[in-house]
């Protein structure tokens, strides 16, 4: 009896170690500073934690802010520890492209071709673009042509563009020097799986963009989520609570525990 007693206590002494590890890594933010822009990158173990894909609540509306989402988490008795948008969205806040949300397609995947009027490409369709994906093999990003070939058992998916990093190189569109800088936020699948996104707090051009998640964040892979007014972050923490000022945000992640 007493051998059981002292062999609990140790027990309960290692979870009571572990606790701590799991949530430093459940969230580890940290601001970081390359090429002399400032950014908050925050890294995530994605098949130790909860991470997920949000876009509507119980009655069918769009949550648009994070403080919205963080509530009807709440009130399933969990809690809302991180949030990033999540791609770009239409005026109604529903998602440009294919979304998938615990297993099912509420949004097809977009392969259209679509320039302004003034003859620039709006960035979602920038070639290529790519699907964020999440499934039992854990994290993925994939250019959505092959995506869609390939055809992944997803639970969580979600399209935006242009790709940042493809393969470790570069996406070739992006311009050396461009002069168009502006706050923008991403994802990269980086080395053993771990998942990070950034969002920078200086605007910054395309290629900067990803050479930070290939070169400074060691990210093979790497996709635009969004930019100027529509990137946003919620971090408690941090003090982080970001509000898009297109009325919302479309399709977010969230990280719950």
């Amino acid at each position: 009896m007493t051998y059981l007693k002292h062999g609990m206590l140790a027990l309960a002494f290692v979870l009571a170690a572990l606790l701590p590890l799991h949530h430093a890594q459940a969230e580890q933010c940290e601001k970081v500073t390359f090429d002399e822009a400032q950014y908050v990158v925050c890294s995530l173990e994605v098949r130790k934690v909860d991470l997920r894909l949000f876009w509507k609540g119980a009655d069918g509306e769009p949550y648009r802010a994070f403080s919205s989402l963080a509530e009807a988490v709440r009130a399933e008795g969990r809690k809302l520890t991180f949030a990033v948008n999540a791609g770009m969205y239409r005026a109604d806040f529903s998602p440009m492209g294919l979304y998938v949300e615990n297993g099912r397609e509420l949004k097809p995947a977009n392969m259209a071709a679509a320039q302004s009027a003034a003859g620039q490409v709006p960035n979602f369709y920038k070639k290529p673009n790519g699907v964020f994906f999440l499934g039992e093999a854990g994290a993925g990003i994939l250019p959505t042509d092959v995506f869609l070939k390939l055809a992944p058992k997803a639970r969580f998916a979600t399209q935006s563009g242009p790709m940042l990093v493809i393969a470790n190189r570069l996406n070739p569109i992006f311009i050396i020097g461009s002069t168009d800088r502006t706050r923008r936020s991403g994802v990269g699948v980086c080395e053993n799986g771990i998942v990070r996104f950034a969002i920078s707090e200086d605007g910054v051009n395309f290629h900067d963009f990803a050479r930070l998640f290939r070169d400074r964040l060691q990210c093979p892979d790497a996709l635009f989520l969004d930019g100027g007014r529509g990137a946003g972050l919620y971090n408690p923490e941090m003090g982080r609570n970001d509000w898009s000022w297109h009325g919302g945000y479309g399709p977010i992640f969230g990280l719950v525990e």
